[in-house]
């Protein structure tokens, strides 16, 4: 546990200086476009007006300046892992304008997307996390892809989970216990459009959400300015098929964000969902369900 803790923290800052990298080379080319903008006209403005070339110029430092203070701001936000003053919306500019140029910048130096979503998701969360208030159970969701479900199951969750029949096959049967025990709503979702119906129909305060790198991005800029805390799903059998989910991470998370006075008994509520999961169906049930911190089929020990 110590040497994975300690691996998660070095991912943890590569990560972040993956994200750092990227905006700082993105804010560079910005600022090198404005030059270019900046220069090429100016001769020809003399033209129309004395005055024109030292009017556009000001804009241009103007703009330039905006990018500076975008661009520092994000990067200060980043290093120092909490939203400083005058710089409270970097969360906004990160999802908004610099993740779509860092994807294009990225794309240039040869760095793939996935990589660049998950340096994403991973600033994503420390800006949601120290920009964020407790909240009570009602105001929370936990949204879950259905690529969770076991994919030999007939039940339709989508609509509502409670069709679930609790067989522990897959992790939606711990998702379950996990929702009653905080009284976090829970629900799943197909894809972008059903993902967004629900967070209308619920207008939480705070989302929890699990999910792929492209998946959470995308969600991540669907929902904005609602927060989004991402938990990145466990992949054993390839993407969008019986995938896995960390409970100890999610449960984590719920507690972090939540307001102490809401919290359940005393007790290990991923404990206790285990010994749910496992009255279905004998020693078998829930056997898939991955809890600790291993990737994949080989990883963390098994409910």
């Amino acid at each position: 546990m110590q040497s994975f803790d300690q691996e998660d923290r070095e991912a943890g800052r590569a990560k972040k200086r993956l994200f750092v990298g990227l905006v700082a080379g993105t804010g560079t080319v910005m600022l090198l476009l404005l030059v270019l903008v900046w220069a090429v006209p100016v001769v020809g403005l003399a033209n129309i007006h004395p005055r024109a070339p030292q009017v556009f110029s000001v804009l241009m430092v103007l703009l330039a300046l905006s990018v500076v203070w975008a661009t520092g701001g994000l990067i200060l936000s980043v290093i120092f892992g909490r939203s400083l003053p005058f710089f409270a919306r970097a969360r906004g500019m990160s999802v908004r304008l610099l993740l779509p140029l860092m994807t294009v910048f990225a794309r240039l130096v040869g760095i793939s997307k996935d990589r660049v979503r998950s340096s994403f998701v991973k600033v994503n969360n420390e800006l949601v996390a120290a920009a964020a208030r407790r909240y009570r159970p009602g105001e929370m969701l936990l949204l879950m892809p259905h690529c969770l479900q076991n994919s030999r199951c007939r039940m339709r969750l989508t609509y509502t989970i409670r069709n679930c029949k609790r067989c522990g096959e897959c992790p939606i049967d711990a998702l379950i216990g996990l929702s009653d025990r905080y009284g976090i709503h829970l629900a799943i979702a197909t894809g972008g459009t059903i993902a967004r119906r629900i967070v209308v129909q619920r207008r939480p305060r705070l989302i929890l959400a699990v999910a792929c790198e492209r998946d959470l991005t995308s969600g991540i800029q669907d929902t904005y300015p609602i927060p989004v805390y991402g938990v990145l799903n466990l992949r054993p059998n390839g993407p969008c098929l019986d995938t896995r989910v960390n409970l100890d991470i999610l449960e984590q998370a719920m507690r972090s964000f939540m307001d102490p006075s809401w919290y359940p008994a005393e007790g290990s509520a991923v404990s206790e969902v285990a010994e749910v999961t496992g009255q279905g169906k004998g020693p078998a049930c829930g056997e898939e369900i991955v809890r600790g911190t291993g990737q994949g089929t080989g990883g963390g020990d098994r409910i």
